[in-house]
C-alpha cells in the first residue's frame, strides 16, 4: 500500500509540475501571439519588436544561475511557488500601460523571474525518480511546455479578438496565482536527498570548475543552446511566420501554431521513451543519451535549414518545420538527465540551472537577428533566413555534442561527494 501510495504521490507532483511548466511557456509564447496586434497599436518595426522579444532573456541567465544556487539551499517547493507568484506580478502592468518601457521593463522582470523554472523543476522531480527512471518524467514535464504553447495557440488569438491583446496578459496573471496557491496546499518535497556521509574519507566536494569543464557537462551545454535557438524562434516569431509570412489570419495561425506543438507531443515522448529502452536492453547513456539526442539535433536542424532552400508549398513548410521542432525537445530532456548522471547531487541544481542559462542566452539572439532579416527582406523570406541559420547552428550543435558526450568517461574523474538517498525505492 505504501509502494501504491507513493507511486500516486509521484505522478500527482509530475503532473503539477508539468502544469508549472506549461503556465510557464504560457508566459513565454504570449508576446509571440499577440506580435502583430502589439507592433501595429505601438508602432514598431519588426527589428524592435526582435529587441522587445530577445530582452526577456536580458537577465534570464542571471536570474537561473541564482535559482540554481538557491535550490541547492531551500526546498524546491517554496522556490516554485515564490516564482510562479513573481510571474503574475509582472504580468499585470502590461495590461494596464502603453508604455514600450513599461512592457520592456515587464519582459526582463519576467525573464529574470522564470530564469530558474526549468532546472528548479527538473531538481525537484529527480527527488522523486532514481536515475535510471529519469528520461520519461522529464519528457513528460517537457511536454506541459509543448502543451501550454498548444493550448495558448487555441485561446490567446480568441482573447485578443474580443477583448484585445493586453486582456492576455491579465489572464495569464490570475493562472499563475491559483496554481501558487493550489502548489502551496498540496505540493510535497521527493524522498530522494542526500545524507552527510561521504563516499570515503578522502573525499571532497567536487569544484565547480572540474564539472564546468568536463566534456560531457560542456557537450550538455552546447547541444541545448543550439535546440534553444529553435525554441526561441518558435516562442517569438514562428506564429508571425504564419500570419505575415504565409498570410493567414489571426485565429488560423494560431490553430497552425497549435497544430504543430500537437504533433511534437507525442513525438517527443516517444523519443525520450526509446532511449530509456535503450538504457533497459543495456545500452550505454553515451549512445542512448548523448548520441541520441544529438543526432536528434542534427536531423532537426537540416529540417530548419530545408525550409528555406526547397522552395516548398506552405503545407510543406508547415509540415517541415512541426517535424523539426518535434525533434528538439528531446535535447532537453536527456540533457538533464545527463548532468544528473554525472554530476554530484550537491552541484546538481545550480549546473543545472546554468545549463539552462547558457541555452537561454540564445533567445537574446535568436529574436533579434531574425527580426533584422524580417526587416530586410520581404514577405517570408527573411522568417526563412532566420529558420536556416537556426537549422546551421543546430546542426553544429549536433556534431559537436556527438563529439563530447561521454558520462561513463565522466564518471571516472568527477567522483560523487554525497550519496544520493531511497534510489531502490523507485516509484
Amino acid at each position: 500500500m505504501q509502494t501504491l501510495l507513493r507511486g500516486g504521490r509521484v505522478w500527482a507532483v509530475t503532473g503539477a509540475l508539468a502544469l508549472f511548466m506549461m503556465i510557464n511557456f504560457f508566459d513565454k509564447v504570449v508576446l509571440g501571439l499577440v506580435a502583430v496586434p502589439m507592433m501595429d497599436e505601438l508602432n514598431l518595426t519588426p527589428e524592435q519588436y526582435g529587441l522587445m522579444a530577445g530582452s526577456f532573456y536580458w537577465l534570464f541567465a542571471i536570474g537561473g544561475i541564482a535559482g540554481g544556487f538557491l535550490a541547492n539551499r531551500f526546498t524546491a517547493k517554496w522556490l516554485l511557488f515564490a516564482m510562479a507568484l513573481l510571474w503574475s506580478a509582472c504580468l499585470v502592468p502590461v495590461f494596464y500601460s502603453s508604455l514600450v518601457t513599461t512592457i520592456l521593463l515587464c519582459r526582463v522582470l519576467l525573464g529574470l523571474t522564470e530564469g530558474p523554472a526549468w532546472p528548479v523543476a527538473v531538481h525537484a522531480l529527480y527527488k522523486w525518480f532514481p536515475d535510471s527512471r529519469r528520461n520519461l518524467p522529464v519528457a513528460l514535464l517537457g511536454q506541459g511546455s509543448a502543451l501550454g504553447l498548444m493550448v495558448a495557440g487555441l485561446t490567446l488569438p480568441p482573447i485578443t479578438l474580443h477583448w484585445g491583446w493586453r486582456a492576455n496578459f491579465l489572464v495569464l496573471a490570475a493562472i499563475g496565482l491559483i496554481w501558487a496557491v493550489l502548489w502551496a496546499v498540496l505540493a510535497k518535497e521527493g524522498p530522494l536527498g542526500f545524507d552527510n556521509r561521504e563516499d570515503g574519507p578522502a573525499a571532497k566536494p567536487v569544484s565547480y570548475r572540474a564539472l564546468l569543464l568536463d566534456r560531457s557537462v560542456l557537450g550538455c551545454f552546447i547541444t541545448h543552446f543550439f535546440g534553444y535557438w529553435s525554441l526561441a524562434l518558435g516562442l517569438t516569431w514562428l506564429p508571425a511566420y504564419f500570419q505575415r509570412g504565409l498570410g493567414y489570419d489571426g485565429i488560423i495561425s494560431g490553430r497552425i501554431y497549435s497544430l504543430v506543438v500537437l504533433f511534437t507531443i507525442p513525438l517527443s515522448i516517444a523519443m525520450a521513451g526509446y532511449s530509456q529502452f535503450m538504457l533497459k536492453r543495456g545500452a550505454s547513456s553515451k549512445l542512448a543519451r548523448g548520441r541520441y539526442l544529438s543526432c536528434s539535433l542534427l536531423i532537426g536542424g537540416a529540417l530548419f535549414a530545408l525550409v528555406r532552400v526547397a522552395g516548398l508549398p506552405d503545407w510543406g513548410k508547415i509540415g517541415i518545420l512541426a517535424l523539426g521542432v518535434g525533434l528538439t525537445p528531446v535535447v532537453y530532456s536527456l540533457g538533464s538527465a545527463i548532468l544528473a548522471e554525472v554530476v554530484p547531487l550537491s552541484r546538481r541544481g545550480a549546473v543545472l540551472a546554468i545549463n539552462n542559462s547558457v541555452a537561454a542566452m540564445a533567445g537574446v539572439f535568436a529574436p533579434a537577428i531574425t527580426g533584422k532579416f524580417v526587416q530586410d527582406m520581404p514577405g517570408a523570406t527573411g522568417y526563412e533566413m532566420g529558420f536556416a541559420l537556426c537549422g546551421g547552428l543546430m546542426m553544429l550543435g549536433g556534431v559537436l555534442g556527438f563529439w563530447l558526450i561521454d558520462p561513463a568517461r565522466s564518471q571516472r574523474w568527477l567522483p560523487a561527494d554525497k550519496m544520493e538517498m531511497g534510489t531502490s525505492a523507485a516509484p
